[in-house]
């Protein structure tokens, strides 16, 4: 598997599974520039990726919730790069996310939270297809990866969060935005057929310090008996991103252990 001399663009790729996609294509050859709010952390994750293998990652910082800075940042970096071949939309509001009226319980999650989540995880990747349309046509590989999540395909089960302090009701707004995403890849997986592939990664849960006892509960109740680190999905992007997945468009790869399984 060789990506070499392609250019990727990797929204939110400062973040964990963001990250785990540039260090992926990177790996494999590929120059990546990622977009992120985080000016610090997109420059530091360049200037690690930078370290591993020089000219692999450009940053580009941007706030995705404004579509004329997101449309800019996306021809900045397909000038920089000269053509773009892969793009990742990894960028989301998640349940840990500190914005008031968004993770609370149902009868205190707000509109105007709704609307901000909506904004960076479904409508951003609206504005990312347009934008990079042309480009990623024009390359003849081009490749499309939406992260989605298991909560987009399935309802979360209440009570593997009960007394862990965590927000038994879940985010509405991240599983519904999730659910768009997987919808959205299929409508564009057809529209930009045969020039561009269009798919999905849908992740199960991450360990990430949360609370012991909702992790032991969480690994009890997956087959794999853990949760995902964000390496379990570097090879997921590979395989879409690549030539070994030229026949396949419109498909969710889901990664999560075997939680959706039954």
């Amino acid at each position: 598997m060789d990506l070499s001399g392609r250019r990727a663009l990797v929204s939110g790729g400062a973040g964990g599974v963001g990250y785990a996609a540039a260090q992926a294509l990177t790996e494999l050859g590929a120059t990546v520039a990622l977009l992120d709010v985080n000016e610090a952390a997109c420059t530091a994750r360049c200037e690690a990726l930078e370290r591993a293998r020089a000219g692999s990652a450009i940053p580009v910082v941007c706030d995705l919730s404004d579509e004329a800075a997101t449309r800019e940042a996306c021809r900045t970096a397909i000038e920089t790069l000269g053509g773009l071949d892969i793009l990742v939309h990894s960028a989301a509001f998640v349940g840990t996310t500190n914005l008031p009226g968004w993770s609370a319980p149902f009868e205190q999650q707000t509109v105007a939270a709704w609307d901000a989540g909506m904004r960076v995880n479904l409508t951003c990747a609206f504005v990312l297809a347009q934008a990079c349309r042309a480009a990623l046509a024009a390359s003849g590989r081009g490749s499309i990866i939406l992260v989605s999540s298991i909560y987009g395909l399935v309802g979360s089960d209440p009570s593997i969060y009960d007394d862990t302090g965590m927000n038994r009701d879940r985010v509405i707004a991240y599983s519904a935005s999730k659910g768009g995403l997987a919808q959205m890849m299929r409508h564009l997986a057809t529209l930009f057929a045969p020039q561009v592939r269009v798919n999905t990664i849908s992740p199960g849960g991450i360990e990430r310090a949360q609370p012991a006892l909702f992790r032991e509960r969480y690994a009890a109740r997956t087959p794999l008996k853990r949760m995902a680190t964000e390496e379990d999905f570097k090879g997921a992007f590979a395989f879409l991103a690549s030539d070994l997945s030229a026949y396949v468009t419109g498909h969710d790869l889901v990664v999560d252990g075997g939680w959706t399984a039954w």
